[in-house]
């Protein structure tokens, strides 16, 4: 309850976006929406992709994003080298492309853990977290929005 004093709701209709500043510099916004549509000025802001390790597309989420983005996620998915066969981007890590066709510059994919295959979920899940931040860092993204990761079919 106490996080709730300090948040403050946003006035402009963002779906009830809930706004927890962090820093001078830097705020948490939780919101409900369609991750696909979501940027902030199309130059240094991402969205992240919660991928499979192959990083070709699949349901939900995922799907949404290569579907918005257009065949050029994909072509450029292709061109992550594997780092063992069919996989691109092992679980915990993160991978970023262009965001093409999006609104958002930049998509950031990483793969959360199968719950329940994987000995430590919990370690696996931060580390996708982690490195996701770790890749937007790395281009300068100044803002990037995360979907929930390992949830539907993984979690």
């Amino acid at each position: 309850m106490a996080a709730t004093n300090n948040a403050s709701t946003l006035s402009n209709g963002n779906n009830g976006a809930v706004r927890f500043p962090l820093s001078p510099s830097s705020t948490l916004v939780i919101q409900k929406g369609d991750i696909t549509k979501w940027f902030i000025d199309g130059s240094s802001d991402a969205i992240v992709n919660p991928a499979n390790e192959r990083m070709l597309g699949g349901g939900g989420a995922d799907g949404a994003i290569h579907r918005a983005a257009g065949p050029e996620l994909l072509q450029a998915c292709y061109s992550v080298p594997e780092v063992r066969r069919g996989i691109r981007c092992p679980t915990g890590e993160a991978r970023i492309t262009p965001g093409f066709r999006l609104p958002a510059s930049h998509v950031v994919h990483t793969v959360g853990p199968i719950y329940y295959s994987n000995s430590n979920p919990a370690a696996s899940l931060a580390s996708a977290y982690r490195n996701s931040l770790r890749v937007a860092k790395e281009k300068n993204i100044q803002y990037i929005a995360f979907p929930a990761i390992s949830c539907g079919v993984y979690g």
